[in-house]
């Protein structure tokens, strides 16, 4: 079993940053990809930032050039910079990785969510 731990979410003014991280373990053999996804009350969850095992990345628009996904060395690991933040950042972000627990077998795992509010 795979589990995802998020740390780093918080009150935040406009303008401000945060940095969000994600670790995996368990029974993981290898991870293809790791990402941040958010939901805000009364809205479906959407991907924010994604990246594959090869370092290639993916960026909902709202968020190019504010925020910035990067790896961690042991690639179990993934971070979020959030920069000039904006009161319609303000949602539980997810983390989410596809996730090979053996040498054929790939499943998708949720972390539990931290809140990220961004208000004055």
């Amino acid at each position: 079993q795979v589990q995802l731990v998020e740390s780093g979410g918080g009150l935040v003014q406009p303008g401000g940053s945060l940095r969000l991280s994600c670790a995996a373990s368990g029974s993981i053999f290898s991870i293809a990809a790791m990402g941040w996804y958010r939901q805000a009350p009364g809205k479906q969850r959407e991907l924010v930032a994604e990246i594959n095992s090869g370092g290639s990345t993916t960026y909902a628009d709202s968020v190019k050039g504010r925020f910035t996904i990067s790896r961690g060395n042991a690639k179990n690991s993934v971070y979020l910079q959030m920069n000039s933040l904006k009161p319609e950042d303000t949602a539980v972000y997810y983390c989410n990785a596809d996730v090979r627990t053996t040498i054929i077998l790939q499943n998708n795992y949720w972390g539990q969510g931290t809140q990220v509010t961004v208000s004055s």
